[in-house]
Formats: C-alpha cells, sequence, structure tokens
C-alpha cells in the first residue's frame, strides 16, 4: 500500500503531517510523493484565506483524479471549518478535524476495512470536534527524523485566544492548550541525535506557550532546551505583539543557543488599522521591541507579515505601514491582501477594501519591504555571522545565518559544509539574500 500527502499553510501543519506520515510508514505504507498513484491520500488543509480554502479543494481533486479508487483523508482548519462541503467532494473518504489528526491513521485503515467487506465505499466518515471540545492538547508522537532536512520543526502550542478581528484561526483551532515541556525537550534530544542542527519552535502562537501551564510564556522552555547537550541553534518560528512587549524580547537574548532572529508579526503600521483589527499594541510599542532587540545586537534580524487592504485603510494607513517596515530594517516581509473570513467581525465591517486597490497597496508593499532586506543586508556586509548550509542550488551551497540571511558560497568552497555550521563574512547583494566568504578559523 501507497501513501501520499498534501500539506498547505503554516509550519504547524508541516510538523502535523510530518507525525501522520510517520504513522503510515511504521504503518507499512510505503511513502510517495503526491505526485504519484497512491492508495492514500492525506490532504491537511488551511483555511486562513479564501484562496486556501480553494487550494485545499483543488489538492482533493487532484488525488480523486491521480487515483479515483484511493482513500483521501482530509484534515486540518479548513476540515474543521467546512466538514460537510469537504466531506461531499468527490473521492473523500475521511474527515477529522484539527484536534484529530493523531487518528487519521486508524480512521483510514478502519475505512478500508469497511470498504473491503462491502461492495461500495459509502459516504464519508466524518470525525470533527465542535470548538467548545478543542480544549486539551492532543499528543502527535515523537518525531525522530524529518527526511532529508538539517532543520526539524517541533509543535509545542495550539490555539489562540487573542481573536483577532479578521482571523478564523481561533475557531478552527479552539483554546490555548501547551505541549508538555517534557515531551518537547524528548523530542528535541532525538532530533540531535539524529543530527538535526537547527530546531524551529512553532505554534498557532508561540508567544501564549505555557500560559495555561501556570507560568508566564516561552523563556522556561527556551532555558531548558538551551541547557541540553549539542551544537545546534532554537529558532523561534513567531512571537506576537499582542503577547510579548520590549522587555520580554530583550530577555530571550541571554540564551546562547537561540538565533538572533525573530518573525514579530505586524500586519499594519497605522494604529487605527491595528486597533481595528483587534490587535492590543501600537505601532510605537512594536518598534520598541525592534529596537530593544537590535541595542543589544544591531543586525538582529526581524521578518514581519503586513496585510493590505484591511477595511477601513486609507492611503495614509498603506503609509504608515510602509514606514514601519522601512524603519525597522526588516530582513524579510510577507505581504498578504486582506481577505474576508465568514463569521469574523472584519468581514462584515464597512467600507470594506476594493481589490484592485488591495493589489496596487500589495505592489507598494512588496516593494517597500524589498527595500528594506536591501538595506539590512547592505548594513551587514562585513560581519561575520555563523551559517548552517542546508543544501545545493546550481553551483551554489546555501543556508542561513542565525539572524535569518541566506547566504550563497561556491560549492567548491563550502560543499563538505552541507549539513554543517561554518562562519562566514557577508559579502554583496546576490539573489534572495548575500555571497559569503568561508572563514575556516575564527
Amino acid at each position: 500500500m501507497k501513501a501520499a500527502f498534501y500539506t498547505l499553510g503554516c509550519k504547524v501543519n508541516q510538523y502535523e503531517t510530518e507525525t501522520i506520515r510517520e504513522q503510515f510508514r511504521r504503518g507499512g505504507y510505503e511513502i510517495v510523493s503526491e505526485d504519484e498513484p497512491a492508495d492514500v491520500y492525506v490532504v491537511n488543509t488551511c483555511t486562513v484565506t479564501n484562496l486556501a480554502d480553494r487550494k485545499s479543494r483543488q489538492c482533493i481533486r487532484k488525488a480523486h483524479r491521480m487515483n479515483p479508487d484511493a482513500v483521501i483523508a482530509v484534515t486540518g482548519c479548513y476540515a474543521e471549518m467546512d466538514k460537510e462541503k469537504v466531506a461531499s467532494i468527490e473521492g473523500v473518504s475521511v474527515v477529522t478535524g484539527t484536534d484529530s489528526k493523531s487518528e487519521v491513521f486508524d480512521e483510514v485503515e478502519k475505512y478500508i476495512a469497511g470498504r473491503n467487506g462491502s461492495e461500495s465505499a459509502g459516504s464519508a466518515e466524518v470525525k470533527v470536534k465542535p470548538y467548545d471540545e478543542l480544549n486539551k492538547y492532543e499528543e502527535l508522537g515523537v518525531i525522530t527524523g524529518m527526511e532529508g532536512r538539517t532543520r526539524a520543526f517541533i509543535k509545542i502550542q495550539e490555539g489562540c485566544d487573542r481573536f483577532c478581528s479578521y482571523c478564523i484561526i481561533p475557531f478552527a483551532r479552539g483554546k490555548v492548550r501547551s505541549r508538555d515541556t517534557g515531551e518537547i525537550v524528548s523530542e528535541v534530544k532525538g532530533l540531535i541525535e539524529h543530527g538535526y542542527k537547527e530546531i524551529v519552535l512553532t505554534g498557532i502562537n508561540t508567544a501564549l506557550y505555557g500560559t495555561d501551564l501556570g507560568y508566564g510564556g516561552i523563556a522556561p522552555l527556551i532555558e531548558a532546551l538551551d541547557e541540553l547537550p549539542g551544537d545546534f541553534r532554537i529558532r523561534l518560528s513567531s512571537l506576537e505583539p499582542t503577547v510579548i512587549d520590549a522587555d520580554y524580547a530583550a530577555g530571550l537574548l541571554k540564551y546562547g543557543k537561540l538565533c538572533h532572529h525573530l518573525h514579530l508579526s505586524a500586519q499594519s503600521g497605522s494604529d487605527k488599522i491595528i486597533s481595528a483589527m483587534n490587535r492590543h499594541y501600537t505601532r510605537d510599542d512594536y518598534l520598541k521591541i525592534v529596537q530593544r532587540l537590535r541595542d543589544v545586537d544591531p543586525y538582529y534580524g526581524v521578518s514581519a507579515d503586513i496585510i493590505v487592504g484591511f477595511p477601513g485603510e486609507t492611503h495614509d494607513d498603506l503609509m504608515d505601514s510602509v514606514d514601519l517596515v522601512k524603519e525597522s530594517e526588516l530582513v524579510k516581509t510577507h505581504v498578504f491582501k486582506y481577505s474576508p473570513r465568514k463569521g469574523t467581525k472584519a468581514a462584515v465591517m464597512p467600507d470594506q477594501v476594493d481589490e484592485k486597490v488591495k493589489s496596487l497597496s500589495s505592489k507598494v508593499m512588496i516593494s517597500a519591504g524589498e527595500a528594506a532586506q536591501t538595506r539590512f543586508l547592505s548594513k551587514c556586509k562585513g560581519i561575520k555571522r555563523r551559517v548552517l548550509f542546508e543544501q545545493k542550488e546550481r553551483d551554489m551551497a546555501t543556508g542561513y545565518t542565525d539572524n535569518y540571511i541566506k547566504v550563497y558560497v561556491p560549492l567548491s568552497d563550502a560543499g563538505d559544509l552541507l549539513g554543517e555550521f561554518s562562519y562566514v563574512e557577508i559579502g554583496d547583494l546576490y539573489r534572495d539574500g548575500v555571497k559569503a566568504e568561508i572563514i575556516r578559523e575564527i
């Protein structure tokens, strides 16, 4: 029996797919590419935007075209929010929500056994919990390896209670619940033993980790991981300024294995829009966090998400966001056009922005992000940073510094360093990063 997997959306989904894949592997399945015929397809869906919903449906239909007789199991946020629609798509056999991913393998096996005992497959089996029951962390098992990678994503937290006015994810993922610290440490130990060099901590709202366990935030977990033996580094996938402030962020800098990079979601640089988004901080609060980090390390890397075209956004509001990106000198800016999500407050707000205006605003913001990245990378020229080389791109070895700069070094100089750390001196701008020179001794 062969199984293939489609993953849409965030790093949490990527991690969860990996745990499901491992269940199938242990169950005797041969894991094949999503573009190959398989007996079972697992589609881990996203619902953060209307486009994500559409892409999820497209993946389901693609799987059915690949093998009309295959068992198709659909899980994730879109399945959680619209289970009836998902179950009605031709070819879907099993539907599970965000809190039942550990049961995907068993549900598929049960479905296959039932189908083999009858002439027809019948209707899809649906196992989706309502929002009120999304209140306990679902342990998905410990991953000991991720194929072909030096970087491993570890899910530490589930759910969100911030309820930003544009976001459907709290309804799809449920209440805040944190993974047991001991389970996380155990998984990280195993990954380090298997040669992984970078551990990325991820969650639906990572900054909320530990708030439901009786201690304030993620710092105790970072401390426990920082004390583990081995040559590895820790990266936070993101922290939210709705949860942390400048003092909290600066306090994390004492941990030696924690990367000097933070994805700090801004969403807007306009106080008016930030307030309408129900995000409880100001642009000044955001800039203070960035400044505190740069006071300790002038080359600290900060990346961010920015939403354009939020209801009521004017040209002046857009320029406030442009200025925020410029002042923060972001190493990377992820730009999203606002997408109304049914069931959120923003979807029924007045002054919805025309799609053409959103597209123009997106171009302006992307340009601002590229300019900010250029300034930051140029500022870093000549400095020395530690990089983890991860892959080949044509005749170059590539990897990321701790502060999230993508570096390119000729394979002739760095071919023996793939999967390893090395110090480099940052050079000129190149492609989507910089050229760098290996420093063999430091």
